[in-house]
């Protein structure tokens, strides 16, 4: 009996031998193919038909030209995302910061920003895939789950970056849009989810690889912080003092931030404050809670503090916050 290939590269990536049959020779006709403008404008209007759906798996795939015009406007990401540019380049912003993507570079978006295309280059062809970590996440190994929540906690709203694994990216993108785009089965979702959970191993490895080369991060204390970076999503509603942490991780306060501040730029009291006003911005943004009950959801003595405190974090009180976010 004849596999198909594409589950054959699962089974592949099961046995973990991935990377073998992901380098294999001819495997490129596979996934790019030459798309009309007809079939182009198809693909673009199911893009953005599942985006707006909320969808938890939206992906572009082949020649693509252009982007979904609902993303030539702020769009709010509750997604992960990841545009391959093949060929061109293009603008776009992300919360109002300036980027460009060019031939060979890869966007890595995280959830809670606002995402807008800009100027394309005409000859442009992109990849790209937008998808939520919840469904998989309860698959995900804990430190997966750590570095995901280390780029929530990153001065950056995204990065571009040529992570030499361009094509690599684009295939699995391609794959995934193959089974969004095929019948329903009982071994559907759960080979979709087997994808998502490989390229979230492989976007956490290529983060993991940039703190080691930009920082120059020995291995043991990339260790160290992905348990501080755990613990801090656990607790931060409740614990803001370093040596809370340090306790847990049986170090000493002043050891665990200067460990902290060499591998990502931030001490643990910063990191703290980061979620807490991530969480904050995200209520603010998404929810009709008032002031007053974030501030009891995150535990601090009354409204008046947590306005202060949010002040000086982000340069605005939280109510303007709110009426610019909705401008």
């Amino acid at each position: 009996m004849k596999v198909p290939r594409d589950v054959f590269f699962v089974f592949l990536f099961h046995c973990g031998k991935w990377k073998s049959l992901t380098l294999a020779a001819g495997f490129n006709d596979l996934f790019f193919v030459r798309m009309e403008t007809g079939e182009q404008e198809e693909y673009l209007i199911r893009f953005e038909r599942d985006l707006m759906a909320g969808k938890d798996i939206c992906c572009l795939t082949g020649e693509v030209k252009t982007f979904p015009k609902v993303l030539c406007r702020p769009f709010r990401m509750s997604y992960v995302g990841l545009i391959v540019c093949e060929k061109g380049s293009f603008c776009f912003d992300v919360d109002k910061k300036n980027f460009t993507a060019r031939a060979g570079e890869t966007v890595f978006l995280s959830e809670g920003n606002d995402f807008c295309i800009g100027e394309l280059s005409d000859d442009l062809r992109v990849s790209m895939l937008f998808y939520h970590v919840d469904p998989i996440r309860e698959i995900l190994g804990s430190s997966i789950v750590a570095m995901y929540l280390y780029t929530t906690l990153t001065p950056e709203p995204c990065y571009v970056w040529t992570s030499g694994e361009e094509s690599d990216l684009a295939r699995y993108i391609a794959l995934l849009g193959r089974h969004r785009k095929s019948a329903q089965n009982p071994f559907d979702n759960h080979e979709c989810k087997l994808l998502l959970l490989a390229l979230t191993y492989r976007l956490c490895s290529i983060y993991s690889r940039r703190i080691i080369e930009e920082k120059n991060v020995a291995g043991h204390k990339i260790d160290t912080f992905i348990k501080l970076i755990r613990l801090i999503e656990k607790y931060y509603m409740q614990e803001r003092g370093v040596a809370f942490y340090a306790d847990k991780l049986c170090l000493s306060p002043k050891y665990l931030s200067a460990l902290s501040k060499s591998v990502c730029g931030y001490t643990v009291q910063e990191l703290v404050f980061r979620a807490i006003i991530r969480k904050s911005i995200f209520w603010l943004k998404n929810t009709n809670k008032s002031v007053q009950e974030i501030s009891d959801d995150l535990n601090f003595p009354n409204a008046s503090f947590f306005g202060t405190f949010f002040k000086k974090q982000t340069g605005l009180a939280p109510s303007h916050y709110r009426i610019s976010a909705e401008e």
